[in-house]
């Protein structure tokens, strides 16, 4: 089993729609045969990825109106032969990003004769940057993880698994520890220290963005999207505010 993934946080303030035109271009021109993407929150943005990444036939993403449900969308060059979303229950303060219903989106992708389960999922920001146990948006994404680990443990996906997307969670979080125990699954970044948000002046995170995945599924992974990019109209811009994580997988 062969498959390059990537996953990325689009960033929905600014820009967006060139930011989204611009990427497409990058899709189409990419070896990967499924993209997780977060953040894709406007369906007229939603629309201008489906025309312009002819070469990704299949797609997924919740319901669309009036936004796109968790923001979450997934493209694939690989038959998609299911396909689910799933939100989380909505717990703890208000909170305007409770308007997108985050969640978690699976698909069920065909390559060959074997099949993978992919799970696209944004969780809820930790506006604090304080991921200690106590901290209040730690103990909502703590309870976002448990939620995907029981729909993770349903009988019915036997697939390998892999688990890509906007974490909001680092890599180093007994969070994150606790939810790979509990599901089997392995960081095929192995711990990497390098951040996947774009630092800032004012704030550098920790790696938020993850790759799980069921043994023995292994991955060589890069990060991407890192430099300017020119958008459509001749200015340039970086994509996001995060990186991209490409992998490549073998089994």
């Amino acid at each position: 089993m062969n498959i390059g993934l990537l996953t990325f946080n689009t960033l929905f303030r600014g820009d967006s729609r060139a930011r989204i035109k611009a990427l497409a271009g990058i899709l189409e021109d990419s070896s990967y045969d499924v993209v997780c993407l977060q953040e894709v929150v406007s369906p007229l943005n939603l629309a201008a990825l489906r025309a312009a990444t002819p070469s990704y036939p299949h797609i997924a993403h919740g319901p669309s109106v009036p936004l796109v449900r968790g923001g979450l969308v997934t493209l694939s060059r690989r038959p998609i032969v299911r396909r689910h979303f799933r939100p989380y229950r909505f717990t703890g303060r208000p909170r305007l990003e409770g308007l997108l219903r985050k969640g978690a989106l699976l698909t069920r992708v065909q390559l060959g004769d074997e099949h993978v389960t992919i799970v696209n999922t944004h969780l809820t920001a930790n506006r604090d940057t304080d991921w200690d146990l106590a901290n209040p948006y730690t103990r909502i994404e703590a309870g976002e993880l448990a939620q995907l680990a029981d729909l993770l443990a349903h009988p019915a996906l036997t697939d390998p698994l892999i688990v890509a997307g906007d974490l909001n969670v680092p890599r180093s979080s007994p969070v994150l520890r606790d939810f790979r125990d509990a599901t089997g699954l392995a960081d095929v970044l192995n711990g990497d220290p390098a951040t996947t948000f774009r630092p800032t002046p004012k704030l550098s995170l920790e790696p938020i963005d993850q790759i799980l995945a069921t043994p023995p599924l292994t991955a060589t992974t890069t990060l991407v999207f890192k430099d300017e990019i020119r958008l459509p109209d001749g200015r340039t811009s970086y994509l996001s505010d995060h990186y991209g994580i490409a992998a490549a997988f073998s089994m």
